[in-house]
């Protein structure tokens, strides 16, 4: 059995309309992938932002203060910062 044949384990099925078929097509084939890869990746990456956007982190009083004050202070000026706020955002390019 090949690896990718081994890696197949679970199958998920879906109904969508024929507009939305179309659409995850044209956008997977844009991106060289077939289908079932550009799904995949997409639900994934959408998965992963759901679970990050839920992480919990607990502080006491005193840490608390210092990670608020952390994000209060104004950015030290340095080589490194200027260059990244000197460059293009990846859709501006």
């Amino acid at each position: 059995m090949s690896t990718l044949a081994a890696s197949r384990t679970s199958i998920i099925n879906l109904r969508a309309p024929a507009a939305k078929r179309e659409l995850i097509d044209q956008a997977a084939r844009a991106q060289g992938k077939s289908r079932t890869e550009f799904m995949l990746d997409a639900a994934s990456e959408k998965a992963q932002q759901v679970l990050l956007d839920r992480t919990v982190f607990v502080l006491d009083a005193k840490r608390h203060r210092q990670f608020v004050e952390a994000l209060d202070a104004p950015l030290k000026n340095s080589k490194v910062l200027a260059r990244l706020l000197a460059r293009k955002a990846l859709w501006e390019r």
